[in-house]
């Protein structure tokens, strides 16, 4: 007999899940099967404040009828109490994550069911740097913290059936044993619902097989990190050929994937010829590297970093990406729109200044940010943004024209200060390569502070700016390359930039203003 049946409190279930996923069926699901089968049961939602903030989460108990003493009621608790949950559901690893910080997983007593895949919170897009959460590490969390732990990818599964990942995790609670019903029970609930009834008992039966795989002794579906996964060499299209075989004969083997990638990026980013200019750059930095792995990570970072910083983005590049058909195709998938409906896109954009003149010409740029009254004059019809309706012919065609000036990027303004920027950032590692090939690693790494657009790529650049300059006062010390590192990483963590001028100041790299 499963522990919960002779069990004279409660049964306490939480789920957490986002919107859209389900959760709310899967809960008034349970209240079904406890109420068909003998039991009493209440359900309560405490709405999450944001979409990436917190997941809604669902509150269940129920009590079984034949235990309540003749002529009482019990009365059920309206949230769950840390510590004293039986089960625990959750739609995504984050939200796993967060169950563990509420407390509400007891190792004594709570059953985890969560899945392993990660829907990345606002808090990790934002971050200037790699703000991902480590996955494994909250896998690791979860499996000692709870009594039972079963994770899988439970929203691969269910989309392989066109369902929504409540019924997989539903499927994943039957086969643990956890409550008092069997899985035929479990089954007429779906049934009872009478909405998407088939591809919903698919995702049930393969997430039930799973959880009973994992039980019995197999190991876990979740991926194997990707440092685990074996590299292979991407294909390219016949454009690149030529270019794909000047990197096989030219460069050394541990940078040809991130090569090939690049050369792919230049290519979608601009053109043929931008991809050979990324080659002709990295090309000295290679020949000059150590033949030895510090090497070969030197010229591979190089690489990534170098794509990173060459495809800059710009204007052009956000009104580009807007209209491809992949993005609609993409935003069709995830509202899951059906051959009925209408979907419309609405963009926000809101250009600067600086932003419009960036796009221009070397000359008419440098002209409308020196003249006052012309940077007023287009102040007034930017500064409040506007919508523009992508999904409209209007709205399209609008975008398409600024995608179109792909054509005049080379002659723009940002191209030219991008070009000068990088140019010098190559000499910098070039220069370090034969004193300090560690040092120049990082030098490389630290493009990592110049990224995104607006105020976001202003910030990273003066904080870029200001660790290159500071760079020969300290370059020649034996932990140069550890300093820097440890400059960068100030410099990621915190937007305001007081952090790193107090911090470049305390060493004697920065004077006082």
């Amino acid at each position: 007999m499963n522990p919960t049946q002779s069990q004279s409190h409660a049964i306490t279930i939480a789920i957490l899940a986002m919107g859209g996923e389900g959760g709310g069926v899967l809960a008034d699901w349970l209240v079904d099967l406890a109420e068909h089968n003998g039991f009493v049961a209440q359900t309560t939602s405490v709405p999450g404040v944001a979409q990436r903030t917190g997941a809604t989460i669902y509150y269940l108990e129920m009590f079984n009828k034949a235990l309540i003493p003749e002529g009482r009621e019990p009365v059920f608790a309206l949230s769950p109490f840390p510590g004293h949950v039986d089960i625990v559901l959750a739609s995504e690893l984050m939200e796993a994550g967060r169950a563990l910080q509420r407390g509400l997983v007891n190792s004594e007593r709570t059953t985890l069911i969560t899945s392993s895949h990660r829907v990345y919170a606002m808090t990790e897009r934002i971050a200037m740097g790699d703000g991902r959460m480590d996955s494994e590490k909250l896998l690791a969390g979860a499996k000692a913290a709870a009594h039972q732990f079963i994770a899988a990818d439970f929203s691969t599964m269910a989309e392989s059936f066109g369902s929504l990942i409540g019924p997989a995790l539903y499927g994943a609670l039957a086969a643990s044993g956890q409550l008092p019903f069997t899985r035929e029970q479990f089954e007429a609930t779906i049934q009872r619902g009478g909405i998407g009834v088939s591809s919903s008992l698919q995702a049930f039966s393969a997430a039930f097989h799973e959880a009973q795989r994992q039980l019995s002794g197999g190991a876990s579906s979740t991926p194997e990190p990707q440092g685990a996964k074996h590299s292979h060499l991407p294909a390219v299209g016949p454009r690149l050929q030529a270019l794909a075989q000047r990197i096989q004969s030219e460069f050394r083997p541990a940078a040809q994937a991130h090569l090939l990638a690049g050369i792919e990026r230049m290519t979608d980013y601009q053109s043929e010829v931008y991809a050979a200019l990324y080659l002709d750059r990295l090309k000295p930095i290679n020949q000059q590297a150590p033949s030895n792995d510090e090497g070969d990570e030197l010229v591979s970072e190089a690489a990534r970093h170098l794509a990173l910083w060459m495809s800059y983005e710009d204007t052009v590049r956000v009104a580009d990406l807007k209209i491809r058909r992949s993005r609609f195709e993409r935003v069709s998938h995830e509202v899951k729109q059906s051959t009925e409906q209408f979907l419309d896109i609405h963009e926000f954009l809101h250009p600067r200044v600086e932003e419009i003149a960036d796009t221009l010409p070397v000359s008419i740029g440098n002209w409308l940010l020196k003249t006052t009254w012309a940077r007023q004059l287009l102040g007034r019809f930017t500064q409040k943004g506007r919508i523009v309706k992508t999904t409209s012919l209007r709205g399209y065609l609008l975008l398409y024209f600024i995608a179109s000036l792909r054509v005049t990027r080379p002659y723009s303004l940002r191209f030219f200060h991008e070009q000068e920027r990088i140019n010098a950032w190559l000499t910098c590692i070039t220069h370090l390569i034969h004193t300090n090939a560690k040092l120049a690693l990082q030098v490389v790494k630290a493009q990592q502070l110049v990224k995104g657009y607006g105020d976001t790529h202003s910030r990273g650049w003066r904080n870029f700016q200001r660790l290159i300059t500071a760079l020969p006062l300290f370059q020649n010390e034996p932990d140069a390359a550890d300093k820097l590192l440890q400059l960068q990483k100030i410099a990621l963590n915190d937007d305001s930039e007081q952090e790193l001028l107090t911090s470049l100041r305390a060493q004697g790299l920065l004077h006082p203003n």
